[in-house]
């Protein structure tokens, strides 16, 4: 598949938001084998990041089935979390594991779009998002919605798959994100396209130096990163 099949602006917005609605069902499956069931402690070390936020609710952004809003449930036992996606087969997933994990009392899903947030300014105390920015039609934008409605001294929490630069394990990683995954989302999750899709989307991103700039661009401040999982996943942080 070509980049440019993935479209721009509002086409990739529906191309994204019609993928992850198509995968909903096998999505928390592919991550498990995709990262050998370590995606869980990342979401857990992002949302760790958050600890020094002030008082307030948090945002998680591109919520997904919901495991990040869940691991900051877990984190802050006295806030509120909002979970938001555009993706409705996501959210439906979610839906069923926050009553399954009956936490419908601290956990609101809603459906929302990321570069067009329905908060007002400075809503939240934290606003984190897992493998979200990769995907938006405009990035800044994105960045710059994060940061409105994150209030002073809040933490904004990024994590994103990285093209790792560790000798020797670069090039094992990219035979197996370009060649393994595909094909293991072709059988498992029945769709070839989105598991092509993903490791053309890291290839195009920003290195995480770029990526903190950009916060930095937007007005975010103490803007960090941190490698994770053999540097092939970064945690980026930032200060409102």
């Amino acid at each position: 598949m070509r980049p440019e099949a993935f479209g721009r602006g509002t086409d990739k917005a529906r191309f994204v938001a019609d993928m992850f609605s198509r995968i909903a069902g096998r999505y928390d499956l592919m991550n498990g084998l995709m990262t050998f069931g370590m995606h869980h402690g990342w979401r857990r070390a992002a949302a760790r990041e958050t600890i020094a936020a002030p008082e307030g609710p948090a945002l998680d952004l591109a919520t997904g089935t919901g495991d990040l809003a869940l691991e900051l449930r877990e984190v802050h036992p006295h806030r509120d979390i909002v979970g938001a996606d555009f993706a409705e087969g996501m959210l439906r997933i979610a839906r069923d594991k926050v009553r399954e994990l009956d936490a419908t009392r601290r956990v609101r899903l809603v459906a929302a779009d990321a570069l067009a947030l329905p908060f007002d300014d400075r809503a939240f105390a934290c606003v984190t998002s897992a493998f979200l920015l990769r995907n938006l039609a405009d990035l800044r934008q994105g960045l710059e919605e994060m940061k409105r409605v994150t209030r002073p001294g809040g933490r904004v929490v990024a994590l994103e798959i990285t093209q790792s630069t560790v000798p020797g394990f670069a090039q094992l990683f990219r035979a197996y994100f370009h060649h393994v995954v595909p094909l293991v989302g072709r059988v498992i999750a029945r769709d070839g396209e989105a598991y092509t899709y993903l490791p053309q989307s890291v290839d195009r991103f920003l290195t995480p130096r770029e990526l903190s700039a950009l916060m930095e661009a937007v007005g975010l401040k103490a803007v960090t990163y941190r490698r994770v999982g053999l540097g092939t996943v970064t945690i980026h942080t930032g200060v409102a």
